[in-house]
């Protein structure tokens, strides 16, 4: 795996204008016996790398999102891409983006390693995420930029940063709202009052959860919503605990189920507090819990077991009601352990909706490992349009198919998350 200090090092010098803007693949079409362009360093000799395809229908207020991505994404899960739809649409939005997010194409061009034409998703190069700390990462202008969500690092580390212009915001907020509504929002959370552990959208406007939380909010007719923490200006997040505990009283008394949306530390924080003034709570049936993200090195770190249990005994709630959400600034889709509002008691694993697959691959080679043996986690996520689709991540996972268990970070990543917000 590229490593950030690696990417800065590995990338050439910027190419001129002129050749930026006219693709050497179009109007130069490499000779036989030289098949690389002679601008790019360190390129002679070695194989070319160059995208299969970049003739495909585009959305007019976004060049590289093909309508059908959007229109899958909407209609989930009626039509949930075959096999060669999905890789199709990846290697025309691949070829788009290798086209109009430089960075992307200067890491691609600058690897010192034998590189193949993509024929297939699984081969399209896969950006470290420490790239998104190093590089701007996007395939739009810099003025149009309206959104940029940032990592939660530990003090002093530069976060990552996802930009988004109007059309990829659109499609990330379609993404995150399919896969919830499928994933979490059960039939008897139909109406019910929604409980975020987080600041509002005002308080943490780079927040890509908070922002989750905010498009869930307005997407679905609750009966109430509302926030139930602050930032302070430091940007930690503070949980206001008597207004947590009154609106838990008032699904109690209302009968009304509660959904409760947050991450691991502010539910311990939640539950230290229980069980400190001697509060417990029996939910309305049909009531929900998520919570995502780790711990991430911070002090009140519990194993997830004895969180899930916790969280059961002092919220009233069964155990196959409480899920877990993996997702990431860096992402436009979220997996879940969970559809339809329920968790398997048993074998609980990640997975995303059929916009996005997986790959595990040797922390060592990058190459796959087979399914049951614990690697690095790969993304392709066809709603990454604004950016780059196919991401590395530093987390060892086990696949089982399409479907993964989280094991832990590797050994050389950067704590991140947002529960590092949490004080």
């Amino acid at each position: 795996m590229v490593r950030a200090k690696q990417l800065d090092t590995a990338l050439p010098s910027p190419q001129p204008p002129a050749e930026i803007s006219t693709p050497w693949w179009r109007d130069r079409p490499p000779r036989r016996s030289s098949p690389f362009p002679p601008h790019i360093p360190g390129c002679r000799g070695q194989p070319a790398f160059r995208p299969r395809q970049n003739r495909m229908p585009s959305h007019p207020a976004c060049p590289s999102l093909n309508p059908s991505i959007l229109e899958w994404i909407r209609h989930f899960p009626k039509d949930a891409p075959r096999e060669e739809e999905f890789d199709r649409l990846a290697l025309g939005l691949f070829a788009r983006q290798w086209e109009q997010v430089t960075p992307y194409r200067r890491w691609i061009q600058s690897r010192q390693k034998k590189e193949a034409t993509p024929g297939h998703w699984t081969e399209i190069p896969a950006i470290p995420l420490a790239a998104f700390k190093e590089q701007n990462l996007r395939a739009f202008p810099d003025e149009e930029t309206i959104a940029t969500f940032h990592s939660s690092g530990t003090t002093g580390a530069t976060p990552s940063r996802h930009h988004h212009h109007a059309a990829s915001l659109d499609v990330y907020e379609v993404s995150l709202w399919r896969g919830f509504q499928h994933a979490v929002l059960a039939p008897s959370l139909q109406s019910a009052h929604l409980l975020c552990l987080s600041p509002s959208p005002r308080q943490s406007p780079h927040s890509s959860l908070v922002h989750m939380f905010e498009t869930v909010k307005q997407r679905h007719p609750w009966i109430r919503a509302e926030y139930v923490a602050m930032a302070d200006p430091a940007g930690l997040w503070h949980l206001d605990l008597k207004r947590l505990s009154d609106a838990l009283h008032r699904s109690c008394h209302d009968g009304v189920p509660a959904l409760l949306l947050g991450t691991a530390f502010m539910f311990v924080h939640a539950l230290e507090y229980f069980a400190r003034a001697g509060l417990t709570f029996s939910l309305p049936p049909g009531s929900g819990l998520m919570e995502t993200g780790g711990y991430k090195g911070r002090s009140h770190a519990w194993p997830k077991e004895l969180l899930h249990d916790r969280l059961s005994k002092f919220l009233g709630l069964p155990r196959e009601q409480i899920l877990c959400e993996y997702g990431m600034c860096e992402l436009s889709s979220q997996a879940y352990d969970a559809a339809g509002g329920l968790a398997p008691s048993a074998n609980r694993r990640f997975q995303f909706p059929p916009w996005a697959r997986i790959q595990v691959v040797s922390p060592e080679t990058e190459r796959p490992v087979p399914d049951g043996e614990t690697g690095l986690l790969r993304v392709l996520d066809l709603a990454n349009v604004g950016s780059v689709c196919a991401l590395q991540t530093e987390d060892l996972v086990i696949a089982h198919g399409q479907s993964f268990e989280l094991r832990g970070r590797s050994a050389n990543a950067e704590p991140r998350g947002c529960s590092l917000s949490a004080p």
